[in-house]
């Protein structure tokens, strides 16, 4: 088992601003925007723990996963030639919740929500970059419990098994509903590929925000028969 802490951020407001509905420049959440960035910047405390993980069997509907049984046929297509995995808990983490907003000022509310989106989506990319230096897997995808209906949320006590005491190691603990908290926290398992997975191909769900690639029927329909 891995804990990464000492991850660079940029926190680049420019492309910020630039992504879609931001506001755009010159405005109100520009202001906000730098006006936080600084502070989240000294504040993020961001960390990713991982483990090395070997598949020990599979079956159509489930894989197992060093000793832990998971539900999900998707999964296990995706894992039917593939040995190592990498689970996963990455979080922008529990200290950013000590920034607060004026009750009321939405801009700067969402700003801010804006910004430890971001740091996650910057500590995500930095974990792809050290599996890729440190084990050389070639492609990479990944699933995360509760991005599908085939591999629901419910799944999430059973990645965070693979790692034991997890709010101790990075602060994210499971609510009774499997949600994680902090909330930008997120869970999965990175594998090798030889196809471009992503669970959104997958996913009928529009609109949404958090799309990385359109819905898929052709592949959606290959996993339907798998």
């Amino acid at each position: 088992m891995e804990l990464l802490k000492d991850i660079p951020l940029e926190l680049d407001v420019d492309a910020l601003l630039d992504t879609p509905g931001m506001g755009g420049r010159n405005t109100a959440f520009e202001k906000a925007l730098r006006s936080l960035v600084a502070t989240v910047r000294s504040t993020a405390r961001p960390k990713i723990l991982y483990k090395v993980s070997y598949v020990d069997g599979r079956s159509d509907s489930q894989v197992t996963i060093d000793g832990v049984q998971f539900e999900s046929g998707i999964l296990s297509k995706n894992l039917r030639t593939v040995e190592r995995v990498f689970p996963y808990v990455v979080t922008a983490g529990r200290e950013l919740e000590t920034i607060t907003v004026e009750k009321g000022d939405m801009v700067r509310a969402f700003c801010l929500d804006a910004l430890k989106e971001r740091v996650l989506e910057e500590a995500l990319r930095h974990f792809e970059q050290h599996i890729q230096r440190q084990f050389a897997p070639g492609t990479l995808a990944h699933m995360n419990p509760g991005s599908l209906k085939d591999w629901p949320i419910s799944q999430q006590p059973a990645l965070f098994s693979l790692f034991g005491d997890v709010e101790g190691f990075v602060g994210v603990r499971l609510k009774e509903s499997h949600l994680m908290d902090p909330i930008k926290s997120v869970s999965g398992i990175y594998f090798p590929t030889e196809i471009d997975f992503k669970s959104c191909r997958l996913c009928t769900r529009h609109p949404c925000m958090k799309r990385r690639a359109p819905y898929d029927p052709e592949l959606a329909a290959n996993f339907r028969g798998s």
